[in-house]
């Protein structure tokens, strides 16, 4: 079990994510049943390296590292909680970004609107990809291989995730099972069906596969302003 992570000047205790604490979004009940205890994932937040926590405070930021260790649910691949972002301004939510460190991940980026789904979305991403959790997507991560994922991610630090719209609905629009097929979830209206996207580059903000992610801190804080105000990049998200 993963239970500390060292990084930079921090030394963080992880949060785990219990299988019961995501009783709502798993699909195999009858694996849940004596599984309840086992941890799913472990979430180390706000960190930092030398010389960076006064910008990263400053700036209004978190640094974050998840890892999720290999596992199956029952018949279906282990997977993050899922959860949605409050808006920054009317009609736009916080965005996020996400570099797999190593490992492979499957990314589910669904999009809300008045009578169920409008978009739903697969992004795969293996180590030094980048994903970008556009305004008013919800996102869910899922390990589908066989070694621990581990991911970081920028987001703004001054909001709390919206956990749950996706409880309520039991998981994400699709589930993905280790047979390989996606299950689209019966509880939701009108989901589309899903399409897969290119993991993100995006060379004029240093967001590129050969470039750790974390350095934009160190070297271009200003590069990491559309999590906070992305109601001004429009051409960036495609508002």
């Amino acid at each position: 079990m993963v239970r500390e992570l060292e990084f930079g000047e921090v030394t963080r205790e992880g949060d785990v994510r219990l299988a019961k604490d995501m009783e709502e979004v798993i699909i195999d009940k009858d694996w849940l049943d004596g599984n309840e205890d086992t941890g799913l994932y472990y979430m180390f937040r706000d960190l930092w390296k030398e010389g960076d926590k006064k910008t990263i405070r400053e700036e209004k930021l978190r640094y974050d590292i998840t890892i999720i260790p290999p596992r199956k649910m029952g018949k279906e691949f282990v997977k993050t909680k899922g959860h949605y972002h409050p808006d920054v301004v009317s009609g736009v939510s916080y965005p996020e970004i996400y570099e797999v460190l190593s490992g492979e991940a499957h990314y589910i980026l669904q999009k809300k609107s008045s009578d169920g789904i409008e978009d739903v979305a697969l992004m795969k991403a293996e180590e030094g990809d980048k994903a970008l959790i556009p305004p008013n997507y919800g996102h869910i991560t899922i390990n589908p291989g066989d070694t621990d994922l581990k991911m970081a991610n920028w987001v703004d630090r001054t909001f709390d995730s919206i956990y749950e719209d996706i409880l309520e609905l039991e998981g994400g629009a699709y589930y993905e099972l280790t047979s390989g097929e996606w299950v689209k979830n019966e509880n939701y209206e009108n989901v589309p069906e899903m399409r897969e996207v290119e993991s993100t580059v995006i060379p004029d903000l240093g967001i590129v596969k050969e470039k750790n992610m974390y350095d934009l801190i160190k070297e271009n804080p200003e590069n990491l302003d559309f999590l906070k105000r992305p109601q001004e990049f429009e051409s960036l998200f495609g508002l």
